[in-house]
């Protein structure tokens, strides 16, 4: 029984995140949704003031939360508490209810930064958005879509078989960057024809999140991967392609050289 429960658990947190990320493209794209990112703004009288501390708390708060539960240690926890195979489906379904508390409560900011006039490069900036979350969900099945958001976990544990960890690759955009999936999100955040205040907070917070978890995000791989994904870095840029990597990101290892490959 135990098992049933933990898969549907994981099913239904995997729903959950589907619908959240859809809504997400269409709040920050103000489009075909009934609160988007701009709802509002237009006809604004509130304090932008207030606005901005909400906005910001919101962010914040996801921000926080992203951080702390993504953390080798606070998983380690996690899955001293609950099954194992629950713990990548209980950080995706905090993070998705995080994310929809922004999208219910953010506050419209009237404003607008820029406006491009131009049909062609509407056109242009249009596709760059679309692009960017191609991106994303491109790069979700280059890592491995079910277990990036703890359907394949859930799913051996039905199964009876254990939660094996898949092997270190480098293909397709990872090729390219080491974190296609954030480059993705960063197109999509900034490829907008017309950016209002709130656009540009939500973008310029989210980018300064990524830019602060990859350099988390980085350490744990290589206490995960060791020499392997050093060299990695070394070889391919972080965010931006064919940018020589930072001599940063090519220190020498402390680790073994016969560190064990696992993620």
């Amino acid at each position: 029984m135990q098992r049933v429960i933990v898969f549907l658990y994981g099913l239904l947190s995997y729903l959950f995140f589907l619908g959240v990320f859809l809504y997400a493209i269409g709040f920050v794209g103000n489009v075909l949704v009934p609160k988007s990112i701009d709802s509002g703004a237009a006809e604004m009288t509130g304090s932008t003031g207030l606005a901005l501390l909400v906005n910001s708390l919101l962010l914040g708060l996801f921000a926080v939360q992203h951080t702390i539960m993504a953390r080798p240690s606070f998983k380690a926890w996690m899955g001293s508490i609950m099954p194992r195979a629950a713990v990548r489906s209980t950080f995706v379904l905090f993070a998705n209810l995080s994310l929809a508390l922004l999208f219910w409560l953010w506050q419209p900011m009237g404003g607008t930064v820029w406006e491009v006039q131009n049909s062609v490069g509407r056109m242009v900036l249009h596709g760059l958005f679309w692009l960017g979350w191609g991106i994303v969900l491109f790069a979700t099945f280059l890592i491995d879509h079910f277990e990036l958001f703890g359907m394949r976990q859930t799913y051996r544990f039905l199964l009876g078989k254990d939660i094996d960890s898949p092997r270190f690759q480098v293909r397709s955009l990872y090729k390219l960057v080491r974190h296609p999936l954030m480059l993705g999100f960063l197109i999509a955040f900034w490829a907008t024809p017309t950016m209002s205040v709130g656009h540009l907070l939500f973008s310029g917070l989210t980018t300064g999140y990524i830019l602060m978890g990859l350099w988390f995000e980085e350490r744990d791989l290589i206490a995960a991967h060791g020499r392997k994904y050093l060299e990695y870095s070394r070889q391919v840029p972080k965010l931006i392609p064919f940018l020589k990597p930072r001599r940063s990101d090519s220190r020498p290892s402390p680790l073994p050289e016969d560190e064990p490959v696992a993620q």
